[in-house]
This record gives structure tokens, C-alpha cells and sequence, in this order.
């Protein structure tokens, strides 16, 4: 079968490239700076300011105020990054059965936070719902659209994603300006915020969707409740 998404990965390896680029540069100038003088181990000031909870990823977490990509208080003492796609079924799956029952016993009793990412890794269409998820957080109908779509997809294989499909998923989400969605979901000005989220990924390893990082440890994959419940409640979100 021919690939739809050949120009779009094309145009994101060489994105990805460049930002990896920038980031072996940093990476090198600490060496250097290792190498002419620097302490090899924090000073005590340092390592006072982190926190011994934090697993191995370090701490993703962003606790953005009136974050459109998020959903619970800024101050739970614990958060899971989730970076996901779109037309990934396994995604799907998370959405209907796990995300739904996290939501009920953590992040309704203020023990949670979840901060999406977007990690299109399934060519010009997941890009382009990828845009869509973040038109309709425009209008505070992000996670209603999120569900919206994941309810609908296969348990096999990719849906695809036309305007059509993208704009019903609006309505369904009850987006109020379907218009102004149109006009947002085809803004490419977001694409940097999306390119940021797949760096973040790429540079602690994530290279598949779903995965997740809850207070620096990473969990890879639609893993059943108790994975998540054991690790939310031994980084700090036991409940009473």
C-alpha cells in the first residue's frame, strides 16, 4: 500500500533533526564545561531542591494554569504525562477503559493531574487531528473532543481523519464556534507547540504512543488500572 503520510514525515524528520541538533550543542557545551573545571557532583544547594519522590525521567510535569491540555489542580501532589496519538488504537483503548476510572478516583478527589502531550507519529493525519484537539481546547472543549474521537475509533488499526470527520467530532465535543473550529484546526502556527510535545518524548526515549511518565516514571503502553493505581499511589496520590 502506497504511504499518504511520506510528505509530512519527511517535512517533521527534518524539524525533529534540527531540534536535536540544538540539543546536541547544549548537551556538548555542558561537556565542556565538565571537562574545565565544573563540579562532578551538585552541590549541596543543589540537591536540596530536588525532590526525592521524582523517578528516573525527571520531573515532565508543566502546571500550567488554566491549561487547556489538562485536567485536574495545578497543585496535585502527583501528575501523569500523557503522550499520545490520535489514530493510535491502543490510545483508544486507555481513553474508554483506564483514563475514565483515574479520572473518577484521582483527579475528582484533587490527588491527580493529567497534562496531554501530542505525539503524531502516524503521518499527515494524526498532525491534522493533532491541530483539531488543540482548536477545540481553544474553545475549552478539549478533553470532550479528545473522548469524542477515541470513542470512535477501531480497535484495530488507524482511522482516518478527514475535515469532515475532524468538524462532526467538534460537534459532538459541543464545540460551540464550529467556524472559527474550522478555521483554528487548520492553523498551522501550532505545529511548534506539537513539535515541542514529540521533542519532549524524543528526548527521554518515547517513541511510541501511549506512554506515559507519573512523577518521572515512565509506563509504556495501555496498561491495565492497577499499573497505573499502584505507581499514582506510591509517588503520592494515596487516597484517604
Amino acid at each position: 500500500m502506497k504511504s499518504q503520510g511520506r510528505p509530512f514525515a519527511s517535512r517533521w524528520d527534518v524539524w525533529l533533526l534540527g531540534a536535536l541538533g540544538v540539543v546536541a550543542l547544549v548537551l556538548a557545551g555542558l561537556l565542556v564545561l565538565d571537562r574545565t573545571g565544573a563540579p562532578d557532583k551538585p552541590t549541596a544547594s543543589a540537591t536540596a531542591d530536588l525532590d526525592p519522590g521524582i523517578g528516573p525521567v525527571g520531573d515532565l510535569a508543566r502546571r500550567t494554569e488554566g491549561d487547556p491540555l489538562a485536567r485536574g489542580p495545578v497543585d496535585a501532589p502527583v501528575v501523569m504525562v500523557v503522550y499520545s496519538d490520535y489514530r493510535c488504537p491502543f490510545c483508544a483503548k486507555f481513553s474508554r477503559d483506564t483514563e475514565p476510572q483515574l479520572v473518577d478516583k484521582y483527579v475528582e478527589a484533587g490527588k491527580l493531574r493529567i497534562e496531554w502531550r501530542d505525539l503524531p507519529i502516524f503521518g499527515e493525519e494524526s498532525m491534522a487531528a493533532a491541530r483539531a484537539g488543540r482548536a477545540a481546547a481553544a474553545q475549552g472543549r478539549f478533553w470532550e473532543f479528545n473522548s469524542a474521537l477515541y470513542a470512535a475509533a477501531p480497535d484495530r488499526g488507524h482511522p482516518n481523519f478527514d475535515h469532515a470527520a475532524l468538524r462532526g467530532f467538534a460537534q459532538q465535543a459541543g464545540v460551540p464556534d464550529l467556524d472559527r473550529f474550522d478555521r483554528d484546526a487548520a492553523d498551522t502556527s501550532v505545529d511548534a507547540a506539537i513539535a515541542a510535545d514529540a521533542m519532549e518524548a524524543n528526548m527521554i526515549g518515547v517513541a511510541s504512543t501511549p506512554s506515559f511518565v507519573i512523577d518521572g516514571y515512565p509506563v509504556l503502553g495501555a496498561q491495565p488500572l492497577p499499573a497505573f493505581e499502584q505507581l499514582i499511589e506510591k509517588t503520592g496520590g494515596q487516597l484517604p
